[in-house]
């Protein structure tokens, strides 16, 4: 998670590196907006920092400047990076939660091969429903936007990404991540089971840091 300057100073590269590409493809805001099928005001809004694309609408703007993979692939790491860095808990609330889940999975879709560290809980990816239940009630209890079904729907919609075998993905937890009580015995029981279940996935490596 980035801390609120650095979530700031990558929304301000991001915008200026999508006007930046517009300007160098010769095209007006105006023009950029038919292109994408967005207004004029939110192309603006983007390039301006005002508001946090999701990876989907960078890839949209990206696509209809005729931005090639190659020269695409940092605009879009940026993007990535940006979605998944420092959010409040009052504006995630107000967004919606289960929202954000898509943007975490277009990130996944874009990517071939994705390492995470795990120092308090496993993530979202490796979670079983009901863990998922439990680790997300506290957070967002008591908000009206709160949808606990909904991000778990989308949770599991982005595992599936971990039965492709074209895809890699390395997880390093730390003991206390697997172990942490959480949830009850039977739940904790599930959850571990599940993770030693993907540990022998071919394109999955999962590896446990011990306390010591």
């Amino acid at each position: 998670m980035l801390a609120p300057d650095q979530e700031h100073e990558k929304r301000k590269s991001l915008a200026e590196a999508l006007r930046d590409l517009r300007k160098a493809a010769g095209l007006s805001g105006e023009r950029l907006a038919v292109r994408c099928a967005m207004s004029q005001a939110k192309i603006s809004r983007i390039e301006t920092g005002k508001i946090l694309p999701p990876v989907v609408d960078v890839e949209r703007i990206l696509r209809a400047l005729g931005i090639g993979r190659a020269e695409a692939e940092p605009v879009l790491a940026l993007a990535r990076l940006a979605a998944v860095g420092y959010v409040s808990r009052r504006t995630s609330a107000r967004l919606g939660f289960w929202q954000k889940q898509n943007d975490l999975r277009a990130m996944e879709q874009d990517s071939e091969v994705m390492r995470h560290f795990l120092p308090g809980v496993p993530t979202g990816l490796l979670q079983t429903s009901d863990y998922a239940r439990v680790v997300l009630s506290p957070t967002v209890a008591g908000e009206p936007s709160g949808d606990i079904d909904r991000i778990i729907e989308g949770r599991v919609a982005r595992q599936r990404s971990l039965l492709e075998s074209s895809r890699k993905f390395s997880f390093v937890l730390t003991e206390s991540a697997v172990t942490w009580r959480v949830a009850g015995a039977a739940v904790m029981a599930a959850q571990v089971a599940h993770l030693a279940d993907l540990s022998t996935r071919e394109n999955l490596e999962l590896a446990v840091l011990p306390r010591g």
